[in-house]
């Protein structure tokens, strides 16, 4: 159990690599808040893996003032914050760039990006008010960040605002005992994926060397080890779970 002890908050954790993360991480001894803007599927999510290991938090990650609360709920009912963040909450809204909205823009850019630099800010203070020690942040970026998939401009351009983010909080939180990584997972069978178009999963799958799509799992036990002191000299890393995807 290398997470034994450990308090750890996943966002995004009513479904896919979120709920997959959470399991994964009471598997390995760490107590974990799932937290979602769907505290039903967040409750879900905590019936799977058993309400010994983990709590239910509805959060809004694009709202600083649902961020401080879930931090300040943290801190009430285990007298400490979290020392593992992963923000894994992300959502999509593709459309080609001539006919984008402003508002399918502004909705993906506050979840995936806005939120997690809110989630990130507000965790990571609670972690040096609190003098909280082996600190480590897990950011889900996305491959799309790098191959830049026409149609999802504003999901590829926060997914690459995520590693920028990652990378310079990496910088700034070192010397607190904090580190941070992002992971760019490739097409994961999670819900998400579930709405793409099947020719444009078929090209994917086809471009893939392993030839499939990923599981869920295999990004959360990446995460598990990012999250425990086997990576205790990782920081700042973008790593790749892609079957090889480029």
């Amino acid at each position: 159990m290398v997470l034994l002890g450990k308090l750890a908050i996943v966002t995004g954790a009513g479904s896919g690599i979120g709920r997959a993360t959470c399991r994964v991480l009471a598997n390995g001894g760490a107590k974990v808040i799932v937290a979602d803007c769907n505290l039903h599927a967040a409750e879900q999510t905590v019936k799977a893996i058993g309400r010994d290991h983990a709590i239910a938090l509805e959060v809004d990650v694009a709202s600083l003032e649902s961020v401080s609360k879930a931090v300040t709920s943290s801190i009430e009912h285990f007298a400490q914050p979290p020392s593992i963040v992963i923000n894994s909450a992300g959502i999509t809204r593709d459309g080609y760039l001539l006919k984008m909205t402003e508002k399918d823009f502004d909705d993906v850019y506050k979840v995936n990006l806005k939120g997690t630099f809110l989630m990130t800010q507000q965790f990571a203070r609670a972690m040096i008010d609190h003098h909280v020690r082996n600190g480590s942040i897990i950011n889900i970026s996305s491959i799309v960040a790098r191959i830049s998939n026409p149609g999802q401009a504003n999901y590829a351009a926060t997914k690459a605002g995520v590693i920028s983010l990652t990378e310079i909080a990496a910088k700034e939180f070192g010397k607190f005992g904090i580190r941070v990584n992002a992971i760019l997972p490739g097409f994961i069978n999670t819900p998400m994926v579930d709405v793409v178009p099947e020719k444009i999963k078929e090209d994917m799958l086809q471009r893939c060397p392993v030839g499939r799509l990923g599981r869920p799992e295999e990004i959360a036990h990446v995460i598990e080890f990012l999250a425990s002191e086997k990576s205790s000299y990782v920081n700042g890393a973008a790593i790749e779970v892609t079957g090889g995807l480029k």
